[in-house]
């Protein structure tokens, strides 16, 4: 007799950055078939992945979200398809809102051939519809290393939700997944931090 698939047994791992991770996390966390998503940073050395030293816009690093999916609930295309119409505006450069440098780029860190080339057909296919009015900057990289970020900046804006950078830039995000995707939409946020899940 067959052992019942745990629904862990089956993962997937993906790096996105759009701007500040607190808005790309909250996002993420309620997006259902997505069992973890932890703030960081990716594109640059383990040594530099610090935020004061990545806040400096020198480091190589992009504020980033690991998230972790079971492609069985929710497949990768999926997740893309939040990334570019939820979680940030992907025509924007070196900027997301009202943070700006480097460090705020439109980026995929694929970890795998696969994930890559998805994502490049994915913003051929943006660019040539002409989705946004403009082209979309988002750059798409083999993922090379991804360091979680201090724990003060993991769920930071469900555990902020008063905070006006939150309210304004981040919680509409939210919002607009709920609209946007409602059979996707999971009202409770997988949290990292222990303690159970918010609503």
């Amino acid at each position: 007799m067959d052992e019942p698939i745990s629904p862990n047994t089956v993962s997937e791992k993906t790096v996105l950055s759009g701007g500040c991770f607190w808005g790309v996390q909250a996002v993420f966390q309620h997006v259902k078939g997505v069992s973890r998503v932890i703030s960081g940073y990716s594109g640059g050395t383990k040594e530099t992945a610090s935020y004061e030293m990545v806040s400096t816009g020198n480091t190589g690093h992009a504020e980033s979200v690991e998230v972790t999916f079971d492609p069985r609930l929710v497949s990768y295309g999926t997740i893309l398809q939040v990334y570019f119409s939820v979680a940030h505006n992907p025509t924007e450069l070196n900027r997301q809102g009202p943070d700006s440098g480097p460090q705020y780029r439109s980026a995929i860190f694929a970890v795998n051939d696969t994930q890559k080339q998805v994502a490049e057909v994915y913003v051929t296919q943006l660019n040539t519809a002409g989705t946004f009015g403009r082209p979309v900057v988002t750059e798409i990289k083999p993922l090379a290393g991804f360091y979680p970020a201090e724990d003060y900046h993991q769920d930071y804006a469900t555990r902020h939700p008063e905070n006006p950078y939150i309210a304004y830039n981040d919680l509409p995000k939210v919002s607009n997944l709920s609209r946007l995707f409602p059979a996707l939409y999971s009202p409770k946020a997988k949290l990292v931090t222990a303690g159970a899940a918010l609503d």
